[in-house]
């Protein structure tokens, strides 16, 4: 959990600084709510799929564990990430319905990135390290994440 919240944190902060939303508080609060709150859940939906689908799996149930690991980061996912930026930033009169545009949005753009990575995230990695990995593919999708506050909202 120590390694998935520094590993997301590390992301939220690079993708604060190339948007301009810089804030301490954010920098710790995303850390915590990465290692605390994202590692847990996504542990948790993880091992539901590699129990839901053991290997050997075959082609189509290896790509329906990469859909429902991607569906987990769903547009309702990303507006309570976006949420969460606007709270720790002190926005929090920027709190309104525009987040699920946000989210859906940049669910619907990031998805031929998003399911790729996941196939190769719940295909290729033993489930001990599919957190790690979804904590780096994280990170890097939080400088899109926040990107998409600008772009989209």
């Amino acid at each position: 959990m120590l390694r998935a919240g520094l590993i997301y944190g590390s992301g939220d902060l690079l993708a604060s600084l190339i948007s301009g939303g810089f804030s301490p508080a954010r920098a710790i609060g995303m850390t915590l709510i990465g290692g605390l709150l994202y590692a847990l859940e996504i542990h948790t939906w993880f091992g539901w799929l590699a129990k839901r689908y053991p290997e050997p799996a075959s082609p189509g149930q290896r790509w329906q564990r990469a859909a429902l690991a991607w569906c987990w980061f769903n547009p309702l996912w990303i507006a309570r990430h976006a949420l969460f930026i606007r709270l720790l930033g002190g926005r929090t009169n920027e709190i309104d319905f525009s987040l699920l545009t946000i989210g859906a949005t940049s669910f619907a753009l990031n998805m031929p990135v998003a399911l790729a990575a996941n196939y190769l995230i719940q295909n290729r990695l033993a489930l001990r390290w599919q957190v790690m990995a979804s904590a780096g593919f994280s990170a890097i999708m939080a400088v899109y994440y926040a990107m998409s506050e600008v772009w989209f909202g």
